[in-house]
């Protein structure tokens, strides 16, 4: 079992089971929503995620919605029509991101050439 929370702890997350897959995203969306040269994800089984505490949520494009904290604003959640029944997690909000290295990349003619990733 996996479990994170933001950075407040109004929120907590518990995903059962690995996920089907992790992978950075480099798309000028996800710089915009975090702030950072890219993001981490790892996507599960929506169903296999327990949100405790409610999510606010922000569409940031047609079929495309981000989950984060109303509170403290951290950003938790993306979900995207093209995968229907997932859930994709930031891997930053992981209280153990260690076994969660992302192993793809997601919109990599968006990549920022300054930025050198495996």
């Amino acid at each position: 079992m996996l479990q994170g929370q933001c950075l407040c702890g109004a929120l907590r997350f518990t995903v059962e089971g690995p996920p089907k897959w992790t992978s950075y995203c480099h798309c000028q969306s996800c710089r915009r929503h975090t702030g950072a040269p890219v993001s981490a994800y790892a996507g599960f089984e929506a169903a296999k995620v327990r949100i405790e505490g409610e999510l606010a949520y922000f569409s940031s494009s047609p079929g495309v919605r981000r989950g984060f904290c109303g509170r403290c604003g951290s950003t938790i959640t993306y979900e995207g029509e093209r995968w229907p029944g997932e859930l994709h997690l930031h891997i930053g909000a992981f209280d153990d991101p260690s076994s969660l290295a992302p192993t793809g990349h997601a919109f990599p003619d968006e990549r920022l050439p300054w930025l050198h990733l495996p």
